[in-house]
């Protein structure tokens, strides 16, 4: 028997709302399986009042949803709105009562409306929305919790559930082996590749009862995204300071965390100045990013790692002319204060199973100190310091140094901010000189004769189809660097290096920079 979602409401004001919960509820692969949701609307025409029909659906429910806007709603002869009453009669049920309010605390509203709103703030807990999207993953998290609570799904943290569909035969081997590899390097991990799936995984934590926790999935399955759809990170930049087109770049990674960071890491690292040394000083070219790579990596990997992955939200990152937005599906815990994040804090992962792995790779390198860290090398650069916001989803913000010592205050201040970018170069890294084209990046570090793997190390960069995509094929196809061994392209020992067309675009560079 399925649980039925009574949505309550002035109709008129809200009929997206009202509709697009119903489908959202109907077509959601979880949500459809425990809950109906009961629109006054879709029944037909009966031979009893409104009145007696809504409070005896209200009585029939098991849950009562009330979507509180800026109209009260008709009035009955006591002065007294069906939503109002719908509520009430809820409350005399002892139904779940969750109440949505649209729009902010400042909204002007109708005097009944607000005198509503207080009243239900006195008796049950509020959430806010700004719109659909944000309405139907309150009512996610909503659902959720109450399954939880009444035993109907595990009541475990996600990482740590067991995934009743999946098997070892789902986990990529490879993807295991490349693990073991990297925490015996970096941790001493005490198991070797050549140990079972089973011994790894039981060792971890991530095998109970011979079955595969979440966790196991997003780590090591040839495809998590088919068990979890919205476990993906979406990149897209932007030429200017707001969201707009034309979209000049858009990307959704998709694979294990460790994927998704790394290929995530090389999209931002694409899109910003890198500083290279210059080449007359030394055969060894410095490079060094405008904002430091380790600072760009925390702040991705904390969303992978610490994300909500219940939501069904993806996390987002987009790289703007003036920074570059991390968002997170997923709140601090509470026992975290966002004021005190710039402090060295105990770490409180929402899934410490999955965390685990990546200290384990090194990927987290020491647990609590992270965003301090984040916070002493941007002062360091003297660029503007990383924000924080934690609101419905928790965003981290950081500032290029196209926003260091400007008027404005925060990324949403656009009316402050201006498409002038100011003199940019740090006293750090002033001896030396930015370029900007990709390709023309890889010549630039280029010297003797180089492999793919030495080429990305010196770039920073570890997922390879960003690297050919943005980097290498361009520079081969501009006849700019050659392989030393062109018949077998795919050989192992296949190194690359510049051709006397590359050369001399080399010593353009020189004179631009000049």
């Amino acid at each position: 028997m399925k649980e039925v979602i009574f949505i309550s409401s002035v109709q008129k004001e809200f009929a997206s709302e009202r509709q697009a919960l119903a489908t959202y509820i109907r077509e959601d692969e979880l949500l459809k399986l425990f809950f109906e949701p009961y629109l006054f609307e879709e029944i037909a025409a009966t031979g009893h009042t409104p009145e007696t029909v809504y409070i005896q659906e209200v009585k029939n429910s098991t849950i009562y949803v009330g979507l509180l806007g800026v109209e009260y709603g008709f009035e009955d002869a006591t002065g007294i709105s069906p939503t109002e009453k719908e509520f009430d009669a809820a409350q005399g049920y002892q139904k779940p009562c969750w109440i949505f309010i649209k729009g902010s605390h400042s909204l002007k509203r109708h005097p009944k409306e607000t005198a509503f709103i207080e009243k239900v703030g006195g008796l049950v807990s509020r959430k806010r929305f700004d719109d659909s999207a944000e309405l139907k993953k309150e009512l996610y998290r909503s659902c959720i919790l109450y399954l939880k609570q009444t035993g109907k799904i595990d009541a475990d943290d996600f990482d740590q559930a067991v995934h009743q569909k999946a098997r070892l035969e789902d986990l990529s081997d490879e993807a295991i082996s490349e693990f073991v590899r990297a925490a015996r390097l970096k941790r001493n991990f005490p198991l070797k590749e050549t140990d079972s799936k089973e011994k790894i995984l039981t060792h971890l934590n991530l095998l109970r009862d011979g079955k595969l926790t979440n966790s196991a999935l997003l780590a090591f399955a040839i495809k998590p995204q088919y068990f979890f759809p919205a476990a993906t990170v979406k990149c897209a930049h932007f030429h200017g300071l707001v969201v707009a087109k034309p979209m000049p770049d858009y990307k959704e990674y998709v694979g294990t965390v460790f994927k998704m960071a790394d290929d995530a890491l090389d999209f931002v690292l694409s899109k910003i100045s890198l500083s290279t040394g210059d080449r007359s000083q030394s055969i060894q070219v410095e490079t060094a990013y405008e904002i430091p790579r380790a600072v760009i990596a925390e702040a991705i990997i904390n969303a992978v790692a610490h994300r909500d992955y219940f939501s069904k939200a993806s996390i987002q990152i987009s790289v703007f002319k003036d920074r570059i937005e991390i968002e997170n599906p997923g709140t601090l815990p509470s026992e975290l204060d966002i004021t005190k994040l710039k402090e060295p804090h105990s770490s409180y992962p929402h899934n410490p199973l999955l965390a685990n792995c990546m200290f384990l790779t090194g990927a987290i390198e020491r647990y609590g100190t992270g965003i301090p860290e984040m916070y002493a090398l941007t002062a360091e650069r003297k660029l503007k310091e990383p924000d924080f916001e934690d609101n419905k989803t928790f965003v981290v913000t950081l500032w290029r140094p196209s926003a260091r010592a400007t008027a404005h205050d925060t990324a949403h201040d656009t009316d402050q901010v201006t498409d002038q970018v100011t003199d940019q170069v740090t006293d750090q890294v002033k001896e030396y000189v930015d370029i900007e084209s990709l390709p023309k990046r890889l010549l630039w570090i280029m010297r003797d004769e180089m492999s793919r793997s030495e080429i990305m190390s010196k770039l920073e960069l570890k997922h390879n189809p960003t690297f050919r995509e943005n980097y290498l094929d361009p520079a081969i196809e501009n006849k700019w660097i050659e392989m030393t061994i062109p018949d077998k392209p795919q050989s192992s020992k296949q190194k690359y290096r510049l051709t006397p067309l590359g050369k001399e675009e080399v010593e353009k560079i020189k004179k631009e920079l000049k």
